[in-house]
């Protein structure tokens, strides 16, 4: 088990020569596939979860849209990955052991991603707690959460109506035991 946390910590690992040579969208599309994660680029109806498969083409062509990250290793050593991407409108965090509320956290602080982020699905990642969830407030133009099997969720009453009331707008589903 030691084995595999070292591993993943090196598949996150954030190399920002590459972001700089490739642009953002082509680095953090790497770094996502070789997490187990898959991408949808601006364009196209399909999710790319081949890595050696990755379009070729001028820098900057491909922008990544969507975001699936079910039973992926992403963890908040690779998040800087997430600073320069302008077109993310869809993440789902599904079985992501590796993320915690501090992931959540630096998430909602990504300039981009409170820019273009609309849909969150946050799903069976038993790290995340009330203090995770109440720091996606920042998220100002998010049009709808959802929310299932988060056993470290607390106080949901209290975290789901500060969280309405700091995104009005917010459509809020929710499947809590």
């Amino acid at each position: 088990r030691a084995f595999w946390g070292w591993l993943n910590a090196v598949f996150n690992k954030v190399d920002h020569e590459r972001i700089r040579a490739v642009g953002p969208d082509r680095a953090a599309s790497e770094w996502l596939l070789r997490c187990g994660a898959l991408v949808r680029f601006q364009g196209s109806p399909k999710w790319q979860q081949d890595y050696n498969g990755l379009p070729t083409g001028p820098l900057g062509k491909y922008k990544i849209e969507a975001i699936n990250a079910t039973d992926s290793c992403i963890m908040y050593r690779g998040f800087d990955y997430l600073d320069g991407l302008e077109h993310v409108t869809d993440i789902k965090l599904e079985k992501c052991m590796y993320i915690q509320d501090e992931c959540l956290q630096r998430l909602s602080e990504t300039n981009n991603l409170q820019k273009s982020l609309l849909q969150l699905k946050i799903i069976s990642c038993g790290n995340v707690t009330d203090r995770g969830i109440l720091a996606l407030h920042r998220l100002a133009n998010l049009e709808y959460l959802y929310l299932s099997d988060l056993p470290g969720i607390r106080e949901k009453e209290r975290t789901f109506r500060v969280l309405q009331q700091a995104l009005p707008n917010l459509e809020l589903e929710l499947d809590l035991e």
